[in-house]
């Protein structure tokens, strides 16, 4: 399988964004005036649906003008989608039928196949080989155009909301994530001889009866009101306090099983919600169509702010008279981050934006058939040069969960944090894939580090069942259920651990920050994984594309 995947991956990837970028570029333009023409694709956009002539698809791809009648489109159909449409897969003519057959008897093109039959609602899967049959044979090559022409109807009908599920399963990052996590399942799995039998679970509810207050910061020097659930028990002064810090589009009861959880175990939290992109922001943006532009620049700057604003705040709390008095340790802290959170939270001990190499990738690699992630990181790129270290010396440890990171730290940006991070790596993430966004970054961490690795868990695994999704989130398929409540086990589980180490308690929890502890959690639909480094043998998957 690795063999056939690594030969044809590129050819697979391409093939997808062929077929899919024909799509991405018009499955927004309904509302369009269909032009007459013998030759047409229809998009089906929930109950609406809208026909256009291949035509002027074929005119735009070749000129890179928009026809009169589709001008006020151009905010879709950018030169860069002309170039998807433009874009060949170069297959020799005669080896054509070869490769198709191939590609459809493998597991990858099997799934890619049955996909595709979703988003062409009247297709069979005759009439989708037969199409790639005929474009492949083409001199010139396939293109999406191409694909179009070749097949077997006068009109082609595509379900836009599938086809952008399919761009999202077949990205090539996220392709490689998920054959990388049959390898890891194997690779990571440390042998025990004997089985995990552990004093206690700190997976279960503590003794300690949770309180819960909201507070709302102003901060009038950056015009940001922020609030912020305060989580607490009968925990001492000397307790580490740990800062939520939520995803895009999310708020701060995102995790508020995980601040429940810690609380009754002595530890208070804060859980703040950030102004600039939590769900009130971005239902307001302007520019929902482009994730590059949905989300401000500053916001990777302003978020980390947020949190050293808190703290400065909570310092003054834990002083004054009242329920939270020396219940807020702003000295000890540790930031648990999930998506954009989670780089939330690598700035915050130490990670260096690179502005020059996000740049690069932005503008040399991002396309439609990136991941939503490499798309929304490329947000950074509108950000001034000499921005200041968003470290903050208060945060002494940080928990990435399925982090936004791709190229934001670049390189080496952090290759100087030597604060304890712990990194979850989710191998069916297509929203941020794990060999991009959680594992490259975390071989470049040089101090004490963890990663958790749930090999075929999604984005949101990690989320409270209850914790309601909006309507975009459920385009995502997502495993939230009952297959997935081992890993949620296994977080509050290792979290508690992590955290504890900061106290007199590291030895006793010290246990369940091992692979034997992870692995006792493990089930045949969800292998888990713990380890400290990634193994010699994985390490050459982590250059397999130069992105």
């Amino acid at each position: 399988m690795y063999s056939w995947l690594e030969k044809n991956l590129p050819q697979i990837s391409l093939i997808k964004g062929l077929l899919c970028s024909l799509t991405l570029a018009v499955s927004c333009s309904v509302g369009i005036p269909s032009a007459q023409a013998a030759e047409t694709v229809t998009i089906r956009l929930g109950p609406f649906q809208q026909s256009l002539a291949i035509a002027d698809l074929e005119k735009f791809a070749k000129t890179g003008k928009l026809p009169e009648h589709l001008q006020l489109y151009s905010f879709v159909l950018t030169p860069q989608v002309g170039e998807l449409l433009n874009r060949r897969l170069q297959v020799d003519p005669g080896l054509a039928d070869k490769f198709v057959d191939e590609l459809v008897r493998s597991p990858q093109g099997k799934q890619l196949v049955t996909s595709l039959r979703t988003a062409i609602p009247d297709s069979t899967i005759e009439g989708l080989q037969s199409a790639l049959y005929l474009s492949l044979r083409q001199v010139n090559g396939l293109s999406a155009i191409g694909f179009l022409r070749a097949y077997p109807q006068k009109n082609v009908t595509v379900d836009a909301t599938q086809a952008l599920q399919i761009a999202l399963d077949f990205n090539a990052n996220n392709l490689q994530s998920q054959a990388l996590g049959l390898l890891l399942e194997r690779e990571l799995l440390v042998e025990n001889n004997s089985p995990f039998q552990p004093t206690f679970d700190p997976a279960t509810t503590g003794k300690n009866p949770v309180q819960q207050q909201t507070l709302t910061l102003e901060d009038r020097k950056r015009n940001r009101s922020i609030p912020v659930d305060i989580y607490w028990s009968q925990s001492q002064a000397s307790a580490p306090l740990v800062v939520i810090s939520h995803g895009f589009g999310a708020n701060r009861r995102f995790f508020s099983y995980l601040a429940r959880h810690l609380a009754s175990h002595g530890i208070t939290v804060a859980a703040l919600e950030h102004p600039g992109s939590n769900s009130v922001a971005i239902n307001k943006a302007a520019n929902q169509m482009n994730l590059a532009q949905l989300l401000p620049a500053s916001e990777f700057i302003e978020r980390p702010k947020d949190v050293t604003f808190l703290l400065n705040e909570l310092e003054k709390v834990n002083i004054q008279p009242g329920q939270l008095q020396r219940k807020l340790n702003t000295k000890q802290v540790n930031v648990i981050g999930h998506s954009l959170g989670g780089y939330t939270a690598l700035a915050l001990v130490g990670g260096k934006v690179d502005l020059k190499e996000l740049r690069e990738f932005c503008k040399a690699s991002l396309s439609f058939g990136e991941s939503p992630g490499d798309w929304l990181q490329c947000a950074a790129t509108g950000l001034k040069e000499n921005q200041p270290r968003l470290q903050d010396q208060r945060v002494k440890s940080a928990i990435a969960l399925n982090p936004l990171v791709g190229k934001l730290f670049g390189t080496n940006g952090l290759a100087k944090v030597t604060k304890p991070v712990l990194i979850l790596a989710a191998t069916e993430d297509t929203l941020t894939p794990s060999l991009t966004h959680q594992i490259r970054p975390f071989n470049q961490l040089a101090g004490s580090k963890y990663l958790l690795t749930a090999i075929g868990a999604t984005h949101l695994s990690i989320t409270d069942p209850a914790y309601p999704m909006s309507a975009a989130a459920g385009i995502i398929r997502e495993k939230r259920g009952q297959e997935t409540d081992s890993l949620r086990q296994l977080i509050r589980g290792v979290t508690l651990a992590f955290i504890k180490q900061d106290t007199p308690e590291a030895e006793i929890y010290q246990p369940f920050l091992t692979p034997a502890y992870a692995q006792s959690l493990s089930t045949a639909e969800l292998p888990l994984r713990f380890n400290s480094d990634l193994p010699g043998n994985i390490k050459p998957w982590l250059n397999l594309v130069n992105k």
